[in-house]
């Protein structure tokens, strides 16, 4: 943050409540004040930290990361898929299949979860046979409902090299797709599926 920054905020977060105060009294003053910690805590509860996705890779193994927003279908992404893993002949690549489970909100708040995630395995039995009829053995695994979270979550335990988000090129697809090539300190690639490219 700029040093300029601090003196706006601590300005903005007193002077209202200094002014509440002053102008109307007490009762008003502690509203004021109530009102700002309110404001404080939504826009902290939003944040979300903003610093590089991954370990460092490693130079000795190639591990590829394919995250499912969309069903691999489209034998043009399985291809660019493919070709991807199979780059560099002479080094060994290890393939990780994610499907983040997609949760409708009654579901979460419910905590019925079961449907996300069985609808999310339906997507990597798919999508793990399509790698394997091109030649690509990969691993499979379920995450979390939000696309970067789930990238980060599975880097910690599968330092991917490169990581590639399959989508039909929807506008969430596309918002996460900006902050994983922003964030990521591995390769990142974006393939659009058929589906989303006509």
């Amino acid at each position: 943050m700029a040093p300029w920054k601090l003196p706006l905020i601590v300005a903005a977060i007193a002077v209202p409540i200094a002014v509440a105060f002053l102008v109307a009294g007490p009762a008003v003053g502690v509203a004021a004040g109530a009102l700002v910690a309110v404001a404080i805590v939504a826009v902290a509860a939003r944040q979300r930290p903003r610093g590089a996705i991954g370990p460092p890779p490693s130079p000795d193994l190639r591990r590829l990361l394919v995250v499912l927003a969309d069903r691999l279908e489209d034998p043009r992404a399985v291809e660019q898929i493919s070709g991807l893993a199979q780059a560099e002949p002479d080094r060994a690549v290890e393939v990780m299949v994610l499907a983040p489970a997609r949760i409708g909100f009654l579901d979460r708040w419910a905590s019925d979860v079961e449907g996300a995630r069985h609808e999310a395995q339906q997507r990597l039995v798919l999508s793990v046979a399509a790698l394997s009829a091109a030649g690509v053995e990969a691993e499979a695994r379920v995450g979390d409902e939000d696309v970067v979270q789930a990238v980060e979550d599975q880097l910690g335990s599968f330092p991917a090299s490169e990581v590639v988000l399959v989508s039909a090129g929807d506008e969430s697809a596309a918002q996460a797709a900006r902050e994983l090539e922003a964030r990521l300190r591995a390769g990142f690639h974006h393939v659009v599926t058929g589906r989303g490219a006509r």
